[in-house]
């Protein structure tokens, strides 16, 4: 079994409230879900009003498959551009 975990950090600039980051981590986690079926979720600094980390997960028996799939995902956040990436991680578990 492989796990698959795509951690990202995002920067929101002009953002003054927690209601506008939800608003982005909603679209952003909607997104994911629908085209690369993974589980998303926001897993830091849920209390500032300007930097949203999500990480995404997969699982599959097939390390290629793993590493494609959230690359894709990395590859349509960067397209998105619905706010600044300023961190994204790839780590793959082989367990």
């Amino acid at each position: 079994m492989v796990i698959g975990i795509l951690t990202l950090e995002f920067r929101l600039h002009g953002n003054d409230s927690l209601k506008g980051k939800r608003r982005v981590a909603l679209s952003l986690k909607q997104k994911l879900r629908n085209t690369f079926n993974v589980a998303v979720s926001e897993i830091a600094r849920q209390d500032s009003h300007d930097t949203l980390v999500l990480a995404a997960v997969t699982v599959s028996p097939d390390a290629t498959r793993v590493q494609g799939l959230l690359q894709k995902a990395l590859n349509k956040v960067v397209a998105i551009d619905a706010a600044e990436l300023v961190y994204d991680d790839i780590e793959i578990i082989q367990a």
